[in-house]
């Protein structure tokens, strides 16, 4: 009778293959919190280095007094005894900004509804913000606030990190004035997608 070759043991194989297995599985769970850490590190290059100061909820609204877009000058004065929203934004004509503008454009007519007036603040010149109101037919006023003032006054001037690199500007930044004058709610480091309907809801609660 013939003398029958041993069969080969797969025992081997199969712990090698369950060995990369398990090594596959461990570099993709290692994997999770350095792609956590790295997303998480990505939205804080962006974001304020220093919590803005600035006037509180119940506090009384700064005054100002601004030139807007197609001329002229508007101040607080301008809206006593009525509900009004400021929303100031980094720079005219980027895209988080013009999405917060279209936005805000968009429920001019529910404000209005509420006796709520809302204007746009930025340090862009006159002449940027008539550029900006024109190319997306924006109906909200905006102000130019070329030395800070009133962006500072109500806290949305300040320290920023970009990538590791510090450096001073408009943290967006929205506040409510009631008809008394007095601040209702602050929205800090905002958030544009559905942030104008955010402030709605608060103006027509107010």
């Amino acid at each position: 009778m013939p003398k029958q070759t041993p069969k080969k043991s797969s025992k081997p194989a199969t712990a090698a293959k369950a060995g990369s297995a398990a090594k596959a599985a461990a570099a993709k769970k290692s994997a999770k919190p350095a792609a956590k850490a790295a997303k998480k590190s990505a939205t804080a290059a962006t974001s304020p280095a220093v919590q803005p100061t600035g006037p509180g909820e119940g506090s009384a609204a700064p005054d100002f007094s601004l030139p807007r877009d197609g001329g002229g000058t508007v101040s607080l004065a301008d809206f006593a005894g009525r509900k009004l929203v400021l929303f100031f934004y980094p720079r005219a004509n980027t895209p988080g900004c013009t999405r917060e503008a279209v936005d805000f454009t968009r429920l001019a007519p529910d404000f209005e509804a509420c006796g709520t007036a809302v204007l746009g603040v930025s340090a862009d010149s006159v002449k940027a913000q008539d550029s900006f109101r024109d190319k997306h037919r924006l109906a909200t006023p905006l102000l130019s606030d070329s030395t800070h003032t009133m962006l500072e006054a109500y806290g949305a001037w300040g320290e920023k990190t970009l990538y590791g690199r510090k450096f001073e500007g408009i943290i967006r930044t929205t506040v409510l004035i009631g008809g008394d004058g007095r601040i209702a709610r602050v929205w800090r480091n905002v958030k544009v997608d559905g942030h104008a309907d955010q402030v709605l809801a608060a103006a027509q609660s107010l």
